[in-house]
């Protein structure tokens, strides 16, 4: 039996990893791309995977002979930075990959919308709704 089968809902080891970086999954398994891309800890996956990258170009550097604070004054300047846009961008990114499945990107944003939902309520009863 073949596991590379359309019946498949989760990706297996090595598609996990490609998917990671670029890969497009079968369609069989949307629902799980949509939840890792807009479910919960979405934000926190996406910055692990992209930090992860990162660390694993930066190891070769540990092995040379040194002294911590070269070692920190070496490594640091990159992965600080890395992190950082990984935070910044990773709307941006989730954004991508939905549409890249064929899924709506706005749905990347939803759990946020929710969660500000009461606040906008006040706001729109304060001030009115937001023109667009």
């Amino acid at each position: 039996m073949s596991t590379a089968g359309p019946e498949r809902t989760r990706p297996n080891a090595v598609e996990y990893v490609l998917y990671c970086y670029g890969k497009r999954l079968p369609d069989s398994m949307r629902a799980w791309v949509r939840n890792d891309l807009a479910g919960p800890g979405a934000v926190r996956r996406t910055v692990v995977r992209w930090s992860a990258l990162c660390v694993l170009i930066l190891i070769p550097l540990l092995f040379i002979p040194t002294t911590f604070l070269v070692h920190a004054s070496m490594t640091l300047p990159i992965l600080i930075p890395f992190v950082y846009f990984s935070f910044a961008l990773n709307t941006v990114w989730r954004r991508h990959r939905l549409d890249q499945h064929g899924m709506d990107p706005d749905i990347a944003e939803e759990r946020r919308r929710e969660r500000e939902a009461p606040l906008r309520r006040v706001y729109e009863e304060k001030y009115g709704p937001r023109s667009r």
